[in-house]
Formats: structure tokens, sequence, C-alpha cells
């Protein structure tokens, strides 16, 4: 930059007079802005829990030595159905101890509300994908014994709402 150019610059700059009124209005806006900014920015990411929201708990219990067959029908089907169907899935685990590791999967399902799950799980148990994707996988035989779930309401101190 040209040193005659830099003196210009430098006189404007120089010129311009700081008024109160100037500086009062140059505060407002600074804080304004930082504010929404801040808001924008700080606004925790959650999930906002719907009044009747609820968890459902399900256990399958499965015949000796399907257990395999069940998690290859969840890991390759039932997950992507279920997620056609509305139906939210929260995680899934089987035991580490005997004997339940051998024949257990227990997973948790989100749904927003009781109504709203018996309808998804009709909907679900009539899905044409459901219907052959469970027959092909009962080939060799029926995988699961038997079936518990529980619904659940997350308490006020649940991390998961």
């Amino acid at each position: 930059m040209s040193a005659i150019r830099q003196d210009r610059e430098l006189l404007h700059f120089s010129t311009m007079q700081l008024t109160w009124p100037r500086f009062f209005i140059f505060a407002a806006l600074s804080f304004a802005a930082g504010s929404l900014l801040t808001s924008r920015l700080m606004t925790p990411a959650g999930v906002e829990a719907q009044s009747n929201h609820v968890f459902e708990l399900r256990v399958y219990h499965t015949h000796p030595g399907r257990l395999p067959a069940l998690l290859s029908r969840f890991r390759d089907h039932t997950r992507r159905i279920f997620d056609q169907h509305k139906m939210t899935s929260v995680g899934y685990w089987v035991p580490q101890d005997s004997p339940a590791k051998d024949n257990t999967l227990v997973y948790i399902l989100s749904h927003p509300n009781r109504d709203a799950a018996t309808k998804n799980w009709k909907e679900f148990r009539a899905d044409p994908e459901w219907v052959k994707v469970s027959k092909a996988s009962e080939a060799d035989g029926k995988i699961v014994e038997k079936v518990d779930s529980t619904f659940m309401d997350p308490t006020d101190f649940s991390k998961i709402k």
C-alpha cells in the first residue's frame, strides 16, 4: 500500500468522531447480535418428550441354537422394516452370561404413544415383506420360543426421554 493512500485512510479514520449516541447504538447492536448468536449456538440439542411417549422393552427367547438366525433376521431385515413402520430402534443387546447369552435378544423400541405402538405393530405384522422374511427365516424351524414385552415411561431423571 502506498504511503499516501495509507495516510488518507488514517486521516479518514481519525476524523470519524465517536459520539455518545453512536457509541450507545454500536453497543446495543453488538449486544443484540451477540445475544442472538449465543442463543442459537447454546440451545441444547435434545429430544423433546411428548407427554405420552413410551419405550417398549422386548426380550426374545429363542429355541436352542436359533439365536444366530434371529440376529441375522434383525440385522438384515427387521430393523429396516421397523423403520418403515415408524418403530424407532433405541438399541439391541445380547446377554453376556450363560444360559441367556445363547438364546436371548433384548431390544428397546420408541413409540410416540401406546396407540401408535399398537397401530405400528399391527401394520408391521401385516407387511408383505415381513411375512415373506419371517417365513423364509423359519424354513429350518421356529426361531422364537417366547417374547416378553414391557411398555415403559421415562422417569423425570432419565437421560432418554
